[in-house]
Order: C-alpha cells, then sequence, then structure tokens
C-alpha cells in the first residue's frame, strides 16, 4: 500500500521498509502493519489532539515530568509550543510505560522507538502468526474467562509493583496471543505515587475486568480485587507473589472522633505558631 505521510521519515530514516497494511484505527491512533527487514511489527501512528477522542484529562496529565520549566509553563498556557509539548509528553508516556511494563515482565508489546509520533513496536500475533484478535472479539467459555481473568490481575499487579496503572484497560485494549493476554494503549497510563487519582483508577482498571469476565463467570461479580490490591500497595505489602482473595475486611470499629478534634487543634495551633514566626520574620 501507499506509505502514509505520518510514516514517510521512518522509511526516509531506514527503520520502516515496507508499509503492509492499516490493522486498525481507533480514538487516538492509527496502527498499521509494517515490515524493518526480516521482521514484521506495527507503527502505531498518534492522531493529533482535536482528532481525539480521548482528552488529555488533567487527571491523568498529573505526576508527569516534563524536561524544564519553560515546557510546563507553556503547557499550563496552551501556547502552540505547549500544545505541541503537550503531544510529546502525551506519546512519550507510553513509550515509557512499554519499556518498563516490558523490563518488569508484564505482557505487553516490545516497543523499539518513537519517531515523529510514530511508535515502533512488536506486533502481537495468535498461534497461527495472524494479528492477535482484541478481548471483546474472542469467544470465552467460562473456564477460559476465569483463567485469562486471574492472569490479567496479576499483570495488573506487576504493573503496580513497577509503579505504573494503565488507567483505561477494558476488553478492547487487551489482545490475545497464543499464550493469553496481553495489554495494550498505554499513553494515559498513570504513575502510581506521583497521582492522586491513582487510587480510584486502579479500582476502575479492576471494576472493568470484573464486570466483562463476570458476564462469562458470574462468581466474579462480587469480587473486591480492586480495593484489595491498592490496599496491599498502600500498606508496602504487594508483590507480585501476592496471594489474593478477592474480599477485603471492613473496618467496624467505632471512629475515634476525640483523636480527630484533637488532630485537627494540634494541626490549627501549628499553623498559627507558623503564622506568627512569619510576622516576626
Amino acid at each position: 500500500m501507499k506509505t502514509p505521510k505520518r510514516i514517510q521519515p521512518l522509511v526516509e530514516e531506514g527503520l520502516v521498509d515496507e508499509v503492509m497494511r492499516q490493522l486498525m484505527s481507533g480514538k487516538e491512533a492509527t496502527v498499521y502493519v509494517v515490515r524493518c527487514g526480516d521482521e514484521i511489527r506495527c507503527a502505531k501512528v498518534y492522531k493529533e489532539a482535536n482528532q481525539r477522542s480521548f482528552r488529555q484529562n488533567a487527571s491523568y496529565q498529573e505526576g508527569r515530568k516534563v524536561k524544564n520549566s519553560r515546557q510546563a509553563r507553556a503547557m499550563e498556557k496552551g501556547t502552540r509550543y505547549g500544545r505541541k509539548m503537550q503531544e510529546e509528553v502525551w506519546q512519550s508516556a507510553e513509550v515509557d510505560a512499554l519499556y518498563r511494563l516490558a523490563a518488569a515482565g508484564v505482557r505487553v508489546p516490545q516497543p523499539y522507538v518513537c519517531f515523529e509520533g510514530v511508535l515502533l513496536m512488536d506486533l502481537v500475533t495468535d498461534a497461527a502468526g495472524n494479528a492477535a484478535p482484541r478481548l471483546n472479539d474472542v469467544v470465552l467459555t467460562e473456564e477460559l474467562a476465569l483463567a485469562y481473568h486471574a492472569q490479567l490481575l496479576h499483570q495488573v499487579v506487576l504493573m503496580l509493583c513497577a509503579g505504573v496503572i494503565h488507567g483505561d484497560l477494558s476488553e478492547y485494549n487487551i489482545l490475545i496471543d497464543a499464550n493469553g493476554p496481553v495489554i495494550i494503549d498505554l499513553p494515559q497510563a498513570v504513575d502510581a505515587a506521583g497521582n492522586t487519582s491513582a487510587g480510584p483508577m486502579l479500582e476502575r482498571d479492576v471494576a472493568n475486568l470484573r464486570t466483562y469476565f463476570g458476564g462469562f463467570a458470574p462468581q466474579l461479580l462480587s469480587t473486591q480485587y480492586g480495593k484489595e490490591i491498592w490496599a496491599l500497595y498502600q500498606t508496602g505489602l504487594l508483590s507480585p507473589s501476592s496471594v489474593l482473595t478477592g474480599r477485603v475486611a471492613v473496618d467496624k470499629r467505632p471512629a475515634d472522633v476525640g483523636a480527630v478534634m484533637r488532630e485537627l487543634q494540634l494541626a490549627r495551633q501549628e499553623e498559627q505558631e507558623r503564622q506568627r514566626h512569619s510576622h516576626e520574620l
């Protein structure tokens, strides 16, 4: 097929030899099957911000690093340069997450390079060597649904142990290769330690898995794996070998209102002292 304009720079740089076909077009990118020497890979061409249906919500941007203060100010002001920088941060978030997760043993496509807004990475294939189907296109039995759900929960735990939360995990961005689920589409990935919305995002990702697989294995619908995983992470007890139950103990102890009031009073006193000290200076 004719080489898309956005992939032409990769051809000129010798990174891509041939564009074979379009694989899919989604809310944030169009993916092509390409030949790189003897290897068949895929090229993810990110759409411009005004063409994407997935918005760069502030909750996803929180905690992301930029190169310098000038870029940060430009991004805050929304200048042309700032929007360009925001696009680079958005795209590099996926590349960074893929490298980080692949190193942690998470089943994600192996990335190679991101050049001029095009991410070059492994093509995920099925047992016959064809492009792997998305989870929502696979017919599941109850047994297979339970197996895939368990595998994906382990992947979510591995991701969180590596400090990453997908942020938009669903049956539409999980591929099924010959060995099971592979997680894709990570430009909205968030840093677990640097984002105040990390907990709710993790729980939403896991709830999406529960809802989907619960349609084939109803016993999953009453589980609380998201809350359990996040509670273990917050207490520093989460590890790749953590045994999950899907249940969370409810703290039925009465709240110590007196202790809370004492903490508030202490905080007020400290603030008054700080203000008095600043006036004296």
